[in-house]
């Protein structure tokens, strides 16, 4: 069993930053792929960012590709998901994810993730 703890949410203007972090209980987190997704209001919950158990391989949005950053510190049992040049349509509840196994390539789909967290809110103004 794996507990998901999100931090690191709130509110900032457009153009600014934050670092949102998932501390996992358990002392198998690093055989773990991990994911980060969002959902807005009124719209269905979608992939963001997602990184192997290694760390050696991370996928993205198309929307997020070049302003967030995921990674994972498996000494820690966290994942972060660092997100610059926020924009408005960035505003959701952003979930973090894990996906039990080795897989080289993490997934992005979010029926493949059994374990989440409750979410942290992130609302970013114009």
């Amino acid at each position: 069993q794996l507990q998901l703890v999100e931090s690191g949410g709130g509110l900032v203007q457009a153009g600014g930053s934050l670092r949102l972090s998932c501390a996992a209980s358990g002392r198998t987190f690093s055989r773990y792929a991990m994911g980060w997704f969002r959902q807005a209001p009124g719209k269905e919950r979608e992939f963001v960012a997602a990184i192997s158990w290694s760390g050696g391989m991370a996928l993205y949005a198309d929307s997020v590709k070049g302003r967030f950053t995921i990674s994972r510190d498996n000494a820690k049992n966290t994942v972060y998901l660092q997100m610059n040049s926020l924009k408005p349509e960035d505003t959701a509840v952003y979930y973090c994810a894990a996906r039990w196994g080795g897989y080289v390539v993490p997934s992005t789909h979010r029926t493949d993730f059994g374990y989440w967290g409750q979410g942290t809110q992130v609302t970013v103004s114009s």
